[in-house]
């Protein structure tokens, strides 16, 4: 933007001077709002600093850019789940939804199995009617994760259910937020990207394009969408690993079923980059990794994903 004369001078370094007094206050909210207000116009930023999503409350329909900072100690994900009323409130999910996911957890851990399905037959039946949208794949600490989504207007739950070290799901210590997408769209349009990735449960990945180092950006295809064992869908999680990495311990972890699975801590000599998460049945999402040399891997938080064609290993040289 170029200051032509004086008054325009002056105005720049009023507003210069708001936002840096604005930026040395304690108020969480307000330096989140001047974080947002650094990104483009279509990135939302969103940050987790322990068991929460620190983010705007309100978006635009259509295609949204996320960038989402893991400051915690843990790994973590965030998908948009579109509810099927606007009705539904705080107390319908602390309530009514989370405490048969709490009890059906508790009994897989303690062997119960019979117990936990009885438990998770009390989950509300207006969570049947969800819709998921995506959001990130799996984040290490440290790591940002950017994806894209397209967001059909409505009210939606941004949540991890990732498992803290005691079992107890992300979600139960407060990890979800309510988010309001409202009928006016973005004009904003994904970039071109130079890898696609088909999902589907008859083929797994079918992936298409050349990988480098450097900036890669990721579409994804969702042929299809069923639930698996473990009652969700499939998604495409991005991990780069190393030569003490067993990849057994992740396919393990990736069911959320398993006593440890989805549970702190991650599997040692693994780092997850994002992905794309589970979307319905002919979406697609976006997502771009800055990718150095190395062994990485796709792998769908899934049971048995490698048996179902959903893990993918690749090297990026420095070729």
């Amino acid at each position: 933007m170029k200051t032509t004369n004086k008054i325009q001078v002056t105005h720049y370094f009023i507003v210069l001077f708001i936002l840096l007094t604005n930026a040395c206050k304690s108020d969480k909210k307000q330096n989140i709002q001047i974080e947002t207000a650094k990104t483009e116009s279509n990135t939302i930023e969103v940050i987790t600093r322990g068991m929460d999503f620190q983010t705007v409350d309100t978006l635009k329909s259509g295609w949204n850019t996320f960038a989402y900072k893991n400051l915690s100690g843990e790994v973590h994900f965030f998908i948009m789940d579109k509810l099927p009323s606007d009705t539904i409130v705080e107390s319908d999910v602390k309530d009514h939804l989370l405490p048969p996911f709490d009890d059906g957890m508790k009994f897989l851990i303690e062997g119960k199995s019979d117990s936990a399905m009885a438990a998770f037959g009390k989950i509300p039946a207006w969570f049947n009617a969800v819709k998921r949208y995506g959001g990130t794949g799996l984040l290490s600490p440290g790591e940002t994760a950017v994806s894209s989504i397209k967001l059909a207007p409505g009210k939606y739950m941004m949540e991890c259910y990732v498992k803290a070290i005691n079992g107890e799901w992300h979600t139960s210590h407060g990890m979800w937020k309510f988010i309001t997408v409202i009928p006016e769209s973005t004009t904003f349009n994904p970039e071109e990207t130079n890898q696609t990735i088909s999902v589907s449960s008859e083929h797994g990945y079918v992936i298409n394009g050349q990988l480098k180092k450097g900036k890669n950006r990721f579409k994804v295809e969702f042929i299809d969408q069923v639930p698996h064992e473990h009652f969700s869908g499939h998604d495409v999680n991005l991990v780069k690993y190393d030569a003490t990495a067993n990849v057994d311990s992740l396919i393990y972890w990736m069911n959320w079923m398993n006593p440890r699975g989805l549970r702190t801590p991650s599997p040692k000599g693994f780092i997850f980059l994002g992905g794309m998460n589970n979307c319905e049945a002919g979406e697609t999402g976006y997502f771009e990794a800055n990718l150095e040399s190395g062994n990485y891997l796709l792998i769908s938080e899934t049971p048995t994903a490698d048996e179902k064609g959903m893990l993918k290993t690749f090297v990026v040289s420095d070729n």
